[in-house]
């Protein structure tokens, strides 16, 4: 291949890439498959786009470097041709509560504008148009109030600026003005401190201090027009004394409301942002939900009395004691005592308990919480878990003031545009017109929008609103609004790295999303995307495969060409299911459930108040296009209901009218592809407790125990047996400021991690450290005379992790082992019946030959008396259910209704599903 249309890399040995030669085409679809594991993250990220940025940071001054985050230089000998990369991976792009589709897109910036430049205000209390106010109706506002009223004149100078302001401060004092407000103070401008200029201030000019009486009339009606001019058009009246001191009243000769005088201010982009004082939500300051203490969770056993510690955080006695004699009080007027078990409380005793009773005084339990909160640290940590949060009363979630929700463009304000779905905003956005010069203001704002908005429709986000929190975005989506806004971007002569950006996607919309990545590559780019749907692998320019197996046993390229050469190769995987060589062997029969959980009345989201039955000791897939509310269902309302039930804290717990059968349900478990651990330190041994039955033997052998060496010796995490050097990791970090830190291998223990006294200690001639070097089938060999460890190992190889080291850092498993990992854990748990597991698209990362292990693994968990319920899109996963329910029949304000439910069997007959058409075909290559 030409060097000059392709990126050519020479000796990669990454991870376990096995020194690899070879060359991707540039401006290609080129689609990495294989095995989980195999080095296909390693070779487009690791590789790839890590040079490609790294080369880009240091064509940047040493001082900017400084100021960038790094990425480490390869393990490779040579690569050129290559482009400047931008990665897309699956990971959600932001945690910060703050930030939404919106925000992160920067729709909601040009929304801002829209909304600032063609709204038109209306009063929030009787809902009439704002008219302009005249100086003369702002002086007989005033004087309208009741005689002897004291009060302050005052003109807003600066609301939330940072700075000293002197200039400003030192023109009033020329101008003759003694007094200002500053930060809700009134001070004299000759006493006024220094302004600190790296905080914000909000200074207000005292025009006048006034009584209302009978001859005010001309100096206030002077006054008024002096704080209007200073107040560019705006004054504020603070009533001081009497019943309301401090109240403040706005007034505006821009816009006013004829008929509940009330004031609003001028529309600007800023009175939009929930990020700005000016706009934000006083109450939850522009979050949109607030923090409250949750019964269930204070008291999630209703069995106990208060005596018996029923309200955790009073368990103890003596904490109890001190709210003892209000409780009696209480108990006598609702018929409870402390030895009452809630469960025998009424409704009303119950409410009265938390929520206070006014005949008793009784504040509440809640109430005293909160006051807990101010007790420092300590107690704010502990009493943090009981905590839930909800939609801010204030609000409802708008997270705008309401002077911010009160303008609206055709009958709408920007909360309410921001919670339609993409689909229709734009649908709205396309049917609006304008007049006038508001025609010529409205022409590029409304061409910006419509941009951007069909780039998200355009990679099947059309069923998300502009205000959906980033936050609960699955990590398939988060990658495709990067994926739009690079579409806007319009950049050429780019390698796009993309991680699975199928993941969440219902087959209706591949081609879509592929039309997509064809629309990338067909401007000029290079789009190099790690992928193991069929679809996507059928449709790219050139496929890499690497394997021939996942760990060690990976690392090699097993085939590199055209998808035509694929489907004729004997040694790929991924060809022998391609072409039907082999399959997904799917059950002969369908399990009969022994019970169900029944939730009703579910309008979490866009659920339409579903009324759901979900069989126990079943596999149950809920499928359906992308979102018609799976999550919903599954996450929000099954799950965080059920754990609320237990006594566990969660988030946002969806909306429906109450469960039936769930005391059927003693454990419930969501097994995800989070990491295992977030440090090296963890690995498949610790996460599995493996380590420990390691440990303990190490620990009986005869020189530990003439040394006197516990299991604990042989821990790398605690002091004693550990190389304190450094301190059990193995490596040293070297900081090389703006250059990427360097980890060198200890010189102490030589990466060993342990000390040479704890190294003397072997077991069968291999000591701790070579046996977390061994690989999962080593180990199992090892210790086949230890029965617990062995089944425990043999677990492992079960679920397809045979080739894993003990020791293997858990930053460097995929999404998928992290996942397998975790189910080997309940695995290996004796007994199962009563557990309901929950898993949300468990074949993320995996390759087909893998979906065949994970549904293996998933009905050996049913067979032990376990119920699981999956979120996937995968087929063949849903031909292997017990029990479908299908949602749809689209996404967003489209969905939420059931389409379809019963065997597969019965929702490839229902004509209505359209998930049912995408199982008419045979398994896996059939397709």
């Amino acid at each position: 291949m030409s060097g000059n249309n392709c990126i050519h890399i020479a000796g990669a040995r990454q991870h376990n890439l096995k020194d690899l030669t070879l060359d991707i085409p540039r401006d290609q679809l080129v689609v990495v498959c294989g095995p989980s594991g195999s080095g296909k993250s390693t070779l487009s990220f690791d590789i790839v786009y890590a040079e490609g940025q790294r080369r880009y940071v240091e064509s940047l001054s040493a001082y900017a470097r400084q100021f960038l985050p790094q990425m480490d230089k390869p393990d490779v000998d040579r690569i050129e041709g290559l482009t400047p990369a931008i990665s897309l991976e699956q990971q959600t792009t932001s945690r910060n509560p703050r930030s939404t589709v919106g925000t992160v897109t920067e729709v909601y910036d040009f929304l801002r504008v829209f909304f600032a430049r063609l709204g038109t205000m209306y009063c929030p209390s009787c809902g009439r148009p704002i008219q302009a106010q005249t100086v003369d109706e702002i002086v007989e506002n005033i004087a309208a109030m009741a005689e002897g009223t004291k009060f302050l004149l005052l003109a807003p100078l600066a609301e939330q600026k940072k700075g000293t302001h002197q200039d400003l401060l030192r023109k009033l004092r020329g101008e003759g003005f003694v007094r200002v407000r500053l930060n809700g103070e009134v001070v004299t401008l000759d006493s006024l401190p220094e302004l600190d200029k790296k905080k914000k201030h909000t200074i207000d000019l005292v025009v006048d201090r006034l009584v209302v009486k009978a001859d005010m009339r001309k100096r206030l009606a002077d006054s008024v027009e002096l704080a209007l001019k200073y107040g560019s058009g705006r004054l504020s009246v603070v009533l001081v004394g009497g019943d309301e001191d401090g109240r403040t009243i706005l007034y505006s000769s821009e816009a006013v409301c004829p008929e509940c005088r009330i004031s609003l201010p001028p529309l600007s982009p800023q009175l939009f942002s929930f990020n700005s004082p000016q706009g934000a939500c006083p109450q939850c300051s522009g979050i949109g939900s607030v923090e409250y203490f949750e019964p269930d969770l204070l008291a999630p056993n209703r069995g106990l009395s208060l005596r018996q510690g029923a309200i955790i955080p009073w368990k103890n006695p003596r904490v109890l004691s001190r709210y003892a004699d209000e409780l009696k009080t209480l108990g006598e007027r609702h018929g409870f005592g402390l030895d009452t078990p809630l469960v025998e409380f009424s409704d009303a005793a119950r409410k009265a308990l938390f929520e206070g009773d006014a005949q008793t005084g009784w504040p509440g339990a809640l109430a005293h919480m909160e006051t807990g909160m101010q007790f420092g640290p300590i107690w704010r940590d502990e009493l943090a878990r009981f905590r839930q949060s909800r939609p801010c009363p204030a609000c409802d979630g708008a997270r705008l003031r309401p002077e911010s929700l009160a303008a609206r463009v055709a009958d709408l304000n920007i909360f309410q545009f921001t919670s339609m779905s993409i689909g229709s905003a734009l649908e709205w956005l396309s049917g609006l017109s304008f007049a006038g010069h508001q025609q010529m203001i409205a022409v590029p704002l409304l061409k910006e929008l419509r941009h951007r908005l069909s780039f998200l429709v355009n990679v099947g986000l059309d069923y998300l609103s502009l205000g959906r929190n980033m936050a609960t975005l699955s990590g398939g989506e988060a990658q495709r609004i990067r994926l739009a806004g690079q579409l806007g971007s319009g950049l050429v002569g780019v390698t796009y790295v993309l991680d699975e950006p199928s993941i969440g996607l219902h087959p209706r919309d591949n081609d879509r999303l592929l039309g997509t990545l064809r629309s990338l590559q067909e401007r000029g780019n290079t789009v190099l995307v790690v992928e193991h749907d069929e679809t996507t692998i059928r449709n790219a320019d050139h496929v890499i495969e690497l394997g021939p197996g996942s760990g060690w046993l990976g690392g090699e390229i097993v085939y590199q060409g055209d998808v035509k050469g694929l489907l004729t190769s004997p040694d790929s995987l991924t060809g022998k299911y391609l072409r039907g060589d082999m399959r997904i062997e799917q059950p002969e029969s369908r399990r009969m459930a022994n019970g169900s959980i029944t939730m009703r009345n579910v309008t979490t989201n866009n659920l339409r108040g579903l009324d759901v039955s979900i069989p126990l000791g079943c596999l149950t897939v809920v499928t359906g296009v992308s979102g018609s509310g799976k999550s919903s269902l599954v996450v929000d309302s099954l799950y965080k209901h059920l754990a609320l039930a237990r006594g566990t804290k969660v988030d946002s717990p969806g909306r429906l009218a109450g469960i039936e059968g769930m005391e059927a349900v003693e454990r419930i478990i969501s097994i995800d592809q989070t990491p295992i651990g977030r440090t090296p330190r963890s690995n498949p041994a610790t996460y599995t407790k493996i380590f420990d039955e390691i440990r303990n033997i190490f620990a009986q052998t005869q020189e530990a125990r003439a040394r006197g060496y516990k299991p604990g010796r042989f821990s790398f995490n605690v002091k004693g047996g550990r190389c304190e050097a450094c301190q059990g990791d193995g490596s040293l970090r070297v900081e090389m400021h703006f250059l990427p830190d360097v980890f060198v291998k200890c010189d102490v223990c030589k990466g060993m991690r342990y000390n040479r006294e704890t190294l003397d200690v072997t077991y069968k001639g291999k000591n701790i450290h070579e046996v977390l070097d061994m690989t999962v089938r080593q180990a199992s060999a090892f210790f086949e005379n230890y029965p617990v460890l062995k089944r425990r190992l043999a677990i492992l190889e079960e679920v397809g992790l045979e080739y894993l080291r003990l020791g293997q850092p858990a930053t460097t498993l995929s999404g998928g082992e992290a996942q397998r990992i975790k189910i080997s854990r309940e695995l290996g748990k004796r007994s199962l019946p009563g557990t309901l597991y929950i898993l949300d698209e468990p074949t993320t990362g995996l390759h087909m030959h893998e979906v065949g292990k994970l549904i293996g693994v998933l009905q050996r968990l049913v067979d032990r008396g376990a119920s699981v319920v999956v979120i996937e899109h995968n087929t063949d996963v849903v031909r292997a259910a017990d029990w479908v329910i299908d949602l749809g029949p689209g996404g967003g304000e489209n969905g939420g209704r059931i389409v379809a439910q019963g065997t597969p069997e019965d929702i490839i007959a229902n004509p209505d599903s359209v998930t049912g058409r995408f199982l008419v075909d045979e398994p896996s290559a059939a397709r």
